[in-house]
């Protein structure tokens, strides 16, 4: 049985025993352990059914605390952090031969963040040692935004899960590599590329790798719902195609009516992508509990927080 709970010195002490503890972050909830424990690592793998290609983010509470694990750290890096940590940003740097390579999937470069989230910053503080940690949510799947999504997914092979509340950002972290002192963007997310630009110029986008991928989020079908899901340019125009399935439509700002629909997640009535990236999972989790014969996502503005939602969306769905 699984415990949810806002007690960090229980987090700890489970932590501590090389054993995972699923943490909130601003971004979505993770699977947590000692980055320094093989055990607790290749539980994380285990419990989720990830693959060992895929590689972690390492989760530390100050800068300060680079020097441990890697061993460059480059001045646009240092600028990223600066304006950006705590927060959803990934920087993903030269690692140090402390770093288990199951953690980075033996490459020679570790995904590391500090995330914005008092809960999990305050265990950190309490803890000896970084913590790796993926979402909590099995491979492929719907990430989770809330302690309730974490629980329906393992709430028998977990011993805890951390409460913090709903995910402020909603979205996974941006991530930033570094090739031949350029600056890389491995993964889109909740810090949009234009913000990345404003302080660093120049971003070359490689977010696509099937096999040894850079970084997390890099393979083509991922947050996905168990639900067959499309996604298309018109949900209006496409619903007409199917007058006799049971559908339910995810759209950006508009309601919409059709005698085959279901129920409609609308993400921001008033037009604001940082709340629809926000409700985006969310809503995804639900639709996917209404036992439809399919969800139609519309495509959202491609620009900003849109591009990181239309990301997950291809993603996630089988595109029209």
């Amino acid at each position: 049985m699984t415990i949810i709970s806002k007690d960090i010195a229980k987090a700890v002490e489970i932590l501590n025993n090389q054993d995972v503890v699923a943490i909130p972050t601003e971004t979505v909830y993770g699977l947590a352990g000692n980055m320094y424990s093989e055990k607790a690592i290749r539980k994380i793998f285990e419990i989720k059914q990830r693959p060992l290609f895929n590689p972690l983010i390492v989760h530390i509470h100050s800068i300060a605390q680079i020097d441990d694990i890697a061993r460059e750290f480059p001045d646009k890096a240092k600028v990223l952090a600066k304006a950006f940590w705590p927060g959803p940003l990934t920087l993903v740097l030269k690692k140090k031969k402390s770093v288990p390579d199951v953690i980075t999937a033996g490459r020679d470069t570790v995904a590391i963040r500090i995330p914005n989230h008092p809960v999990t910053l305050s265990l950190l503080k309490n803890l000896s040692f970084p913590l790796a940690a993926p979402s909590a949510n099995p491979f492929g799947s719907i990430s989770p935004t809330s302690a309730m999504h974490v629980e329906g997914y393992f709430k028998n092979t977990l011993s805890m899960i951390l409460e913090g509340g709903d995910c402020k950002n909603g979205i996974e972290s941006t991530i930033i590599g570094f090739e031949n002192d350029e600056a890389v963007l491995y993964r889109l997310g909740s810090i949009p590329i234009e913000d990345i630009k404003h302080v660093i110029g120049e971003v070359k986008v490689k977010n696509k790798k099937e096999s040894a991928p850079n970084a997390p989020g890099m393979l083509a079908r991922h947050y996905a719902p168990k639900t067959k899901t499309y996604l298309v340019e018109d949900a209006e125009h496409f619903v007409k195609a199917y007058s006799d399935k049971k559908i339910g439509v995810l759209r950006f700002d508009k309601e919409m009516k059709s005698s085959n629909i279901e129920h409609v997640e609308v993400l921001s009535k008033k037009g604001d992508l940082t709340e629809a990236a926000s409700n985006l999972y969310n809503a995804l989790h639900k639709l996917d509990t209404l036992h439809l014969d399919m969800i139609v996502a519309e495509k959202f503005p491609d620009f900003g927080l849109g591009a990181s939602i239309n990301d997950r969306l291809e993603r996630a769905t089988k595109t029209k």
